[in-house]
């Protein structure tokens, strides 16, 4: 040990802080924030003394987290969470953010905002802006709701068609928000303007036409009567390809319901159990913990209202619980929160919309 070190003792190391709640992270946020700003304001290593050090922290509230940050002006540094267009963790980027803290030098945004675009980005050498990016909407017979649109980006071919649709995706991102890219769109394809079908329409015009439509869906279905807590199950039973059985349960009284529109945001929880000594159907042991997993499900969603259960699927060693809801916030919050509280269990969640449960086409139940 050097003489100085006997002299005035080692400096004091940071103590490390464990990031359980979103209080932990901004208070821990806030004992760093001086140096933090100082490195975004010189923009010098950035990754080092800024991503490396905040990201580990994001991380042990939630996987999900992605963080941009700058200038927001002069006087003003911004952080961005962003769940990277990933719906299951939109609501946790939202949460995080509503409890950052106040601070003249900081600006704290959840999700990518909308932006500006009149230049447009460049990739790859490629520019993707207002002026080489058009689009118009397909009608899908049967299914007057779905938006589906067909975005046309001048100068893609087959061979450049992968980095052009990133790019038109990057565009789109930035231009409508990060919120709206994910879910006022329900199906989208990119092609070159020799594949287009229909009159092109700017993308300029993209922000009203999608406020249009989603004004005419909510004028539709807010009068209508939620769905009954009276539902009918079918149990069906077919064989993989594999030679194994699969058993689902199906609740036939959600299947036949009209306006299933109204119920868009389809989650799909998968769960994966040891049935290898019962041809990949659950043993009893796991069956009862799985049943008490899905009816903790059942009932924490069905509080408040705003979600159906569809059914759930046992075959191959997995097991997927379904649910359609109004809205995706509460049930990413709690499926995720299941996730957590059950690691003796490898799980997943995946969150999507379906207007029209075309997911579930395979089921082919009518009770008409």
């Amino acid at each position: 040990m050097g003489i100085f070190n006997k002299v005035f003792g080692k400096k004091e190391e940071k103590r490390e802080v464990e990031i359980k709640t979103y209080k932990d992270f901004w208070d821990w946020f806030l004992t760093e924030e001086k140096e933090f700003y100082e490195v975004i304001k010189n923009h010098k290593n950035i990754e080092t003394d800024f991503f490396d050090i905040i990201s580990p922290k994001l991380k042990q509230l939630n996987e999900g987290y992605y963080f941009l940050c700058g200038m927001s002006d002069d006087a003003v540094a911004e952080l961005i969470i962003t769940a990277d267009g990933d719906v299951k963790n939109i609501v946790f980027a939202e949460e995080i953010i509503a409890e950052a803290p106040k601070s003249e030098r900081w600006k704290f945004t959840a999700l990518k905002p909308e932006m500006n675009l009149d230049h447009g980005i460049k990739m790859d050498g490629k520019d993707f802006s207002q002026d080489n990016i058009f689009f118009y909407s397909n009608e899908i017979e049967g299914y007057p709701d779905e938006i589906d649109v067909t975005f046309v980006y001048e100068g893609l071919t087959e061979e450049n068609k992968n980095d052009c649709v990133t790019g038109v995706c990057i565009f789109l991102d930035n231009f409508l928000g990060e919120l709206n890219f994910a879910t006022q769109i329900d199906t989208f394809n990119v092609v070159g303007t020799d594949e287009a079908e229909a009159e092109l329409v700017p993308v300029s015009k993209l922000r009203d036409f999608l406020s249009w439509r989603e004004r005419e869906f909510i004028e539709k279905y807010k009068d209508l009567k939620d769905m009954g807590d009276e539902d009918a199950y079918s149990i069906l039973e077919a064989v993989l390809n594999n030679g194994l059985p699969l058993i689902a349960t199906v609740n036939t009284t959600a299947l036949n319901y009209e306006a299933k529109a109204s119920y868009p945001w389809i989650s799909a929880l998968k769960i994966e159990y040891n049935g290898n000594e019962n041809n990949g159907l659950p043993e009893s042991g796991d069956y009862a913990k799985l049943d008490s997993i899905e009816e903790n499900a059942y009932q924490n969603l069905k509080t408040g209202g705003g979600s159906v259960y569809i059914g759930r699927e046992s075959a191959n060693n997995v097991r997927e619980i379904y649910f359609a809801s109004k809205d995706f916030r509460k049930p990413s919050k709690v499926l995720q929160n299941i996730i957590k509280n059950h690691p003796e269990y490898k799980m997943s969640l995946e969150i999507y919309k379906d207007k029209y449960w075309q997911s579930f086409e395979r089921y082919n139940v009518n009770q008409n």
